[in-house]
């Protein structure tokens, strides 16, 4: 699995949400001037977040986003599934050698392992551990 733009660009902003108090929406004109993020670039990873139900938005003059559940109930791989079009499994292995219908893949189920292992990873840290991290750094 690779760490794209698209991924970091989500993680880093679903946290930058998270840290603030609860209950408050952000803008996405905020996160974009904190995180440094183009805004029309998460305009695209929110519309995405918020079908997949990790982000709702709130309208009005003080609208913006909110975390759907709390920190402690939302994962790395929560973030990372909702932005990507395809499954955390980014090597598409169907089993076939350079995906050749006629030639078994010698390595298919070592890739699945991997692919396995990193959700696994991701699956088990939630937001509230990686704020916690954050926080314990900064003092």
């Amino acid at each position: 699995m690779r760490l794209t733009t698209k991924r970091r660009y989500a993680l880093n902003a679903v946290l930058d949400l998270a840290l603030q108090p609860r209950g408050c929406a952000v803008s996405l004109k905020e996160i974009s001037d904190r995180q440094k993020i183009p805004l029309a670039y998460l305009e695209k990873l929110f519309r995405k977040l918020r079908q997949s139900e990790v982000v709702k938005s709130v309208r009005g003059a003080a609208g913006g986003y909110l975390l759907t559940k709390n920190a402690s109930e939302l994962t790395v791989a929560d973030v990372v599934a909702a932005v990507e079009e395809h499954e955390l499994d980014r090597n598409h292995c169907s089993g076939f050698c350079n995906c050749n219908e006629h030639m078994p893949c010698l390595t298919a189920n070592l890739w699945k392992e991997l692919n396995r292992t990193v959700y696994d990873f991701l699956n088990g840290i939630t937001l509230e551990e990686l704020i916690r991290k954050i926080r314990h750094e900064k003092q």
